[in-house]
């Protein structure tokens, strides 16, 4: 296909970033991306390192005069978010994105972008195949599977970096420089069910939730937008108090990360009640819609009649699931006392989905401090082990607590004011970056993470601000150019 990009400054960043999105890379499913970056470094004769998870290092020696400089590590991750509307006919596993551009910002059509981190590999390259930008010796971290478990991370190994300073290219607000993050654990309850059949004197209809922005679980979770699990366990709750319908099918979201964007569910009828049925469904409807009209303008509830379905579950599985969707948190559960407008603890209620013989609820859970996301973990935990639910905890992954005499901090700021004239922010994120586990794998190692403006990250609204790219690409290069003798 041409090139949508190519018109765009810098000019090799977004030829190379287009060259990413045309290659599939859900994550744990890299061959390919990692193909094509291993190829880039024998095309450009640079060595190359790979460890068994299938991590990548390629190495670049300093430009002359700078043999002398501490050797600087670039990382990001190759692996990204699949996300689409349900109107949205596309494989993640075969078609490639299609990048458009809509008024100062690159989106994609219908899906995920890829931008979180398709644009920080893009730096990484065009810095690698450079032949006329000044810096020292240089190791570029590709690490897999950063957005399903950080994986890649968590399987360093210890000999794979030299260099112990890092430059993480995985943040997403151009002019804020990160030096802390969230720590998080995912939380799952399993319930098992019984399958009945459905009784002949029940009509059936499917009730839909979309619309919903989603968004990144760390990052959106305190701007008051929709879970669609959440609205729609309210409507089938109220239902189920007022008429006795029975559920056969529930599925909302679908990664740990992501706030659930849509809903539905499949539920059976009396015959006696459907028009009180209807009327409740549509008030409900109407008080939605106005309770979220300002954070969610295009929330959109259907109710449609649906074919009668195989089964329904038991009664007492059903009463159970909804109680406990109902009462399970999600949102901000405190802000931090130390950084203004930072989201210290949240959950997120991230998925419902039916197997053939049991339920799955995902949830995820982020805070700054160890003790308070293992808090509550285990309050969304007891919330469905009071329903009969089977519950575990993931291994979680550690934080990243913030070093304000950082050396590379005081670099990066320098760098920023002296291109820009003017102060970055340095704060903390509530989100979680593979620093935290680098920084726990290779101890001693100097961080700090930055990136362009990226928003709607883990959704199909993900874009990614057009001129915030040059800036990202300046202050990499002007950092790269300013690193200490060893």
């Amino acid at each position: 296909m041409g090139k949508i990009l190519g018109h765009l400054e810098p000019k090799r960043v977004w030829d190379i970033f287009e060259e990413i999105c045309q290659i599939p890379r859900p994550s744990k499913k890299e061959q390919r991306i990692a193909r094509y970056i291993l190829d880039f470094a024998v095309k450009h004769d640079l060595e190359t390192r790979q460890d068994k998870t299938g991590n990548i290092v390629v190495l670049k020696k300093a430009t002359k005069g700078n043999e002398n400089l501490k050797t600087v590590v670039l990382q990001s991750h190759i692996d990204m978010v699949c996300e689409k509307d349900s109107d949205v006919e596309h494989d993640f596993n075969t078609d490639p994105i299609r990048p458009r551009i809509d008024n100062g910002w690159v989106k994609a059509t219908g899906t995920t972008l890829g931008a979180d981190d398709g644009i920080g590999m893009a730096v990484q390259l065009a810095i690698l195949e450079s032949g006329s930008i000044e810096h020292g010796p240089v190791e570029c971290l590709f690490t897999v599977d950063e957005e399903t478990g950080l994986t890649g991370a968590f399987s360093l190994e210890k000999d794979l970096l030299q260099g112990r300073i890092l430059l993480n290219l995985d943040s997403e607000d151009e002019g804020e420089l990160f030096i802390g993050c969230a720590g998080g654990i995912d939380t799952q309850a399993r319930f098992g069910f019984i399958k009945e059949i459905p009784d002949t004197n029940y009509k059936h209809y499917k009730i839909f939730v979309s619309g919903l922005k989603g968004g990144h679980s760390g990052d959106d979770i305190n701007k008051h937008r929709g879970n669609a699990n959440k609205i729609l366990n309210r409507i089938l709750w109220d239902c189920e108090r007022m008429f006795d319908i029975r559920l056969s099918h529930i599925d909302g979201g679908n990664l740990h990360n992501a706030i659930p964007r849509e809903a539905y569910a499949v539920v059976a009828v009396p015959s006696r009640h459907l028009k009180s049925f209807e009327e409740l469904v549509l008030n409900l409807m109407n008080e939605l819609k106005t309770e979220f009209r300002i954070n969610e303008p295009d929330l959109n509830i259907t109710l449609v009649e649906a074919e009668k379905p195989d089964f329904v579950i038991d009664p007492e599985t059903q009463n159970n699931l909804l109680n406990a969707l109902y009462a399970c948190p999600h949102g901000v559960m405190a802000m931090s006392p130390d950084i203004t407008d930072l989201v210290e603890t949240s959950t997120n209620l991230a998925s419902v989905k039916m197997r053939p013989d049991e339920i799955l609820v995902s949830t995820s859970q982020r805070s700054s401090y160890e003790s308070s996301k293992k808090n509550v973990a285990n309050m969304v935990a007891s919330v469905f082990h009071l329903a009969g639910a089977k519950t575990r905890h993931g291994n979680g992954y550690p934080g990243w607590i913030p070093d304000l005499n950082s050396k590379i901090l005081e670099i990066t700021k320098k760098a920023y004011k002296d291109l820009f004239d003017k102060e970055p922010k340095v704060l903390a994120i509530h989100a979680g970056l593979e620093c935290g586990i680098i920084g726990e794998k290779y101890p001693g190692m100097d961080m700090i993470s930055f990136g362009p403006t990226i928003k709607g990250a883990h959704s199909p609204d993900e874009r990614l601000e057009i001129d915030t790219v040059p800036k990202f690409w300046e202050l990499t290069l002007e950092v790269l150019k300013n690193i200490p003798e060893k």
